[in-house]
């Protein structure tokens, strides 16, 4: 045992040495060899935990250091060393909870437990702002929370967020954030309406122009241009009034950038773009805003050049105090508790492949406050803010067609597609089968290591299909979890669900125009795809409801390699 232990090998001495205290061959109780033994023992173990760190495998380490406890206290013997196991462990709960999280979404029991133990964590401390776990002061606690961010769905952060709320400021605006990019992504205008509800509750200082952008999202424009002029601060003014001649552009610039800076990142099943005319040109955002009071008339203006981007201390810090916007700085500083060598952290779909390493993180300082969101990027919006104006005038106050069913149909021969109108609905098309004598079925589910763009392709059509016949009313005979991750799969049943208490049914006719890869990675692939597309909406005696005539759609597709599978992430709306 000796040697194992002075050899580098403390978890096989650790091993024989549980084994020789075990029956048959445990010692006599408070025999010198048993004190030996139980030296040795705990010795090995806080060496083999120590190993174990150094690889990334925290999780393994607590549990080596769990039975090191266990035999220790079984002997009664050496309480000092009891002592130190029970420290090294708890030094483990934040990696672990990285460790957890860091899991596949398929690892449920793996990430329950480490939700678990974040929870055990934030209540030891007191909250997210207290200050009660003198392991971690608050400052490395900040930096570990917004680690976690990008490890948690955005259904996770509402949960645990507005479980926190009530004691909680930073949970509460956190909760508000998380609501208001589900609702935005996910097409559910409900729960915007709900994250405002959430903050005009809270009544945070600074926070009338986050709530002007909410309003716009819910479809109040008047409302929202009467808020956001009196409560923006003078040099966000002075900023809008040379972005446009007119109020709603300012408003919709605004809005755009401060959900695709603070909003829509930090959240490890959302990869979508702050496109106002798409979320407007959604059926179901379309329905929402026609059941509340519409809203009146307001004539769009024409956007002018864009001038030098506001200085980013325009306005009012709208959460000064609370330590929000946990992950999305890039600044950091490298802080290693525990003698821990940690690294930046891994891309999502870098650790989505089975048993992970750990994850090696580096600690990230955060900034002090929440920031006001900056007009650095905002260039872009405000050049297409006149086409937002237009666009989200008439969407608002035109009267709602519902859209058309979907139905899988034989290609018809090629039309010039009408351009299309601001009320068409858009959603992501579901494509028809691949003609006989056309391209071959793809081997799905795709687990090539270097996809071509054939079987990426193919792959897409998969999808859109099994999409088409759901909609339909039937079941796709391809599983839809070997085709797409669980959000899409969510969002289409979800949609059919919506159809289905309707007693209407969706039929679609959609071809494949063009397909060609813009990014490519080991794990992450991107393509810019044209359809061919036209759609209807059928109720239950067969009768056309909607119809949405032949155009073209030009979508981007994100593709990631889920362990062996390559499955479809998300898509957006191309210029």
């Amino acid at each position: 045992l000796l040697l194992l232990l002075e050899g580098g090998q403390p978890l096989e001495c650790f091993e024989l040495a549980s084994r020789s205290l075990q029956p048959p061959r445990a010692p006599a109780l408070g025999s010198s060899r048993e004190a030996d033994l139980t030296l040795v023992a705990a010795h090995a173990c806080l060496d083999g935990a120590s190993d174990l760190q150094q690889q990334r495998r925290y999780e393994a380490a607590a549990q080596l250091l769990l039975q090191g406890q266990q035999l220790l206290q079984r002997t009664g013997q050496q309480p000092h060393l009891r002592q130190q196991l029970n420290e090294a462990f708890e030094a483990l709960a934040p990696y672990r909870v990285l460790d957890l999280l860091s899991r596949p979404l398929t690892a449920t029991a793996e990430r329950s437990e480490g939700l678990a133990l974040l929870c055990d964590l934030v209540q030891r401390r007191g909250g997210l702002e207290g200050n009660g776990d003198l392991r971690l002061s608050l400052d490395d606690f900040q930096s570990f929370f917004k680690q976690i961010r990008s490890f948690l769905t955005v259904q996770e952060q509402v949960d645990l967020f507005s479980d926190w709320a009530d004691n909680s400021a930073a949970a509460d605006v956190l909760a508000t954030t998380a609501l208001t990019a589900s609702g935005f992504v996910q097409r559910k205008p409900e729960r915007i309406a709900a994250a405002l509800a959430r903050m005009e509750a809270g009544e945070q200082r600074g926070t009338a122009s986050l709530k002007a952008a909410l309003q716009l999202l819910l479809g109040q424009v008047e409302l929202a241009e009467r808020t956001f002029t009196q409560s923006a601060s003078p040099e966000l003014l002075s900023w809008a009034a040379q972005t446009s001649n007119d109020p709603l552009a300012q408003l919709c610039a605004y809005c755009s950038d401060w959900l695709q800076r603070d909003v829509l990142p930090g959240y490890r099943d959302l990869e979508a773009d702050a496109d106002l005319d798409a979320y407007f040109a959604d059926r179901d955002v379309q329905a929402f805003i026609e059941s509340r009071e519409p809203a009146p008339a307001i004539a769009p203006g024409t956007g002018t050049s864009m001038p030098a981007p506001a200085p980013t201390t325009a306005g009012a810090n709208p959460f000064e105090g609370l330590f929000s916007n946990l992950g999305m700085t890039d600044k950091a500083e490298a802080l290693a508790p525990a003698g821990v060598s940690l690294q930046s952290p891994p891309a999502e779909t870098d650790f989505d492949d089975g048993e992970p390493d750990g994850p090696g993180w580096r600690w990230p300082q955060l900034p002090p406050h929440w920031p006001t969101p900056s007009w650095r990027h905002v260039a872009a919006t405000a050049l297409g803010a006149g086409l937002l104006v237009g666009a989200a005038a008439l969407l608002v106050r035109q009267p709602w067609r519902a859209p058309q069913p979907l139905v899988v149909q034989p290609a018809a021969p090629p039309t010039t597609p009408p351009a299309e109108t601001p009320t068409a609905a858009y959603h992501e098309p579901a494509a028809q089968p691949e003609p006989p004598g056309g391209t071959p079925t793809p081997a799905l589910p795709l687990t090539a290591a270097d996809p071509s763009e054939a079987q990426l392709k193919g792959l897409l059509e998969a999808w859109l299909a099994a999409k088409a016949t759901v909609l339909a009313g039937g079941e796709s005979s391809q599983p839809l979890g070997e085709l797409a991750r669980e959000a899409q799969v969510q969002r289409l049943e979800a949609e059919r669900s919506s159809d289905a208490a309707r007693g209407e049914t969706q039929k679609v006719k959609v071809t494949i125009t063009s397909f060609a890869l813009v990014e490519r990675s080991p794990t992450r692939i991107a393509a810019q795809v044209s359809l061919s597309y036209s759609d209807s909406r059928l109720s239950s005696d067969g009768t056309t409801r909607a119809r949405t005539e032949p155009t073209t759609l030009v979508n981007r597709y994100v593709f990631a390699r889920d362990g062996q599978t390559w499955r479809l992430v998300a898509f957006s709306r191309s210029s």
